[in-house]
């Protein structure tokens, strides 16, 4: 027999063999179990443990390597960033230099467009006033008389300088229609003797007061004639302003012999001039007049005389031609003046629109098109290009 005391209420009692052998077994199967969960709970943690380092250690390795291979891309990154940014600065340098140059160049260009401009437009404008000033020259040759008859402004010119130049001269309205016509005025000069030295029929006529129909020269030249016969005058004179594009009369002093002696067709302008011209050359006929008369007087012959009065008359009519001559030369030359100026004016303009289109044509310049055909700045372009679509994976 085997004596036990319990644990628990320690009272002791007595277990056979058997019995005893049981509880021991039992007892060290508890044991057993119990260091076996124990040593199970010990290797369970000591696993955890190693897991729990093992995993930490992993963890700080991928940690370490991630690190290091961010450092390896951070550090690439860098240095294709700044690959990048020193191939873009160089690309924008040579942008800017080549910017700069063009806008230099569209400044000088501006600059020389404004200054080109200008200096056509002073010289337009001098055209335009030389032309208008040859314009109001023929004008003023053409004698438009606004806000005054012709018949006013022929007195009106003659009286300017009948106190100089004709001071014992004679220029009336012819009043005197007892024969069915008259004039419209007469010219008469004396020297100081009271010899008249010549006379002249003068008829006025303007278009302008004749709306109905429109005359001609030659449809006047008749009366004038018998006018002048009538009221025993030398000459005969036609102011007139009829056919102003007649080449003919616009040429200046305009004689019509062929038709009827000693008669002229004039323009206003030569109004004056006609008058000096036939009292000039009556001037000087009338010294061979009076030398002819003392010559008849004295029954002397008067051949040679006649012959000198003939030479004279053809002087004066190859004076007058000249001068009638030099007269439509002058203005030719106004009107080529007026055509050359225009012309100039014209190439002027279009050199203008030439500068706009040239200046239109620069607007359209760009890097790109400049950068076309240019291996260099293709290969930068495309380096560039490669450079982002990298960085960008």
């Amino acid at each position: 027999m085997n004596e036990i005391t319990c644990p628990h209420c320690t009272k002791d009692f007595k277990i056979d063999e058997a019995g005893y052998a049981d509880i021991l077994k039992q007892v060290r199967d508890r044991d057993f179990e119990q260091q076996l969960n124990e040593r199970l709970e010990l290797a369970e943690r000591d696993k955890n443990y190693a897991v729990q380092l093992a995993t930490t250690q992993v963890t700080a390795d991928k940690d370490a390597l991630i690190q290091e291979l961010k450092a390896k891309i951070d550090a690439s990154e860098i240095h294709q960033k700044l690959a990048l940014s020193e191939a873009v600065r160089a690309v924008e340098s040579e942008r800017d230099q080549l910017k700069t140059s063009l806008d230099h160049l569209a400044l000088t260009k501006q600059l020389s467009e404004k200054s080109i401009q200008e200096r056509y437009e002073v010289q337009i404008k001098d055209r335009d006033d030389m032309i208008e000033r040859l314009r109001d020259l023929k004008s003023r040759l053409s004698t438009k008389m606004l806000g005054e008859t012709l018949e006013q402004h022929c007195e009106t010119e003659f009286n300017r300088i009948r106190a100089t130049a004709f001071p014992r001269a004679y220029f009336e309205k012819d009043n005197d229609a007892r024969n069915g016509s008259k004039g419209d005025y007469i010219f008469r000069d004396f020297d100081e003797n009271g010899t008249e030295i010549v006379s002249i029929m003068f008829e006025m006529k303007n278009e302008a007061d004749r709306t109905t129909t429109k005359s001609k020269n030659d449809d006047f030249l008749k009366e004038l004639d018998k006018d002048r016969t009538e009221k025993g005058c030398e000459y005969a004179v036609l102011v007139s302003m009829l056919e102003p594009d007649s080449e003919l009369y616009n040429t200046g002093i305009v004689d019509v012999l062929h038709r009827f002696p000693k008669m002229y067709v004039v323009r206003p302008q030569f109004f004056i001039t006609i008058i000096t011209l036939l009292r000039n050359a009556a001037m000087n006929s009338l010294k061979y007049k009076e030398e002819l008369a003392i010559v008849k007087a004295q029954n002397i012959d008067v051949t040679n005389f006649e012959n000198e009065l003939d030479s004279f008359k053809a002087a004066f009519g190859k004076n007058y031609e000249l001068a009638s001559r030099r007269f439509q030369t002058a203005i030719d030359e106004i009107d080529k003046s007026i055509d050359h100026l225009q012309k100039t004016k014209e190439a002027l303009l279009g050199t203008d629109r030439n500068l706009r289109l040239a200046n239109d044509k620069a607007q359209e310049v760009t890097i790109k098109k400049l950068t076309k055909d240019n291996p260099t700045m293709s290969a930068k372009f495309a380096e560039l290009k490669n450079d982002a679509a990298s960085v960008a994976e």
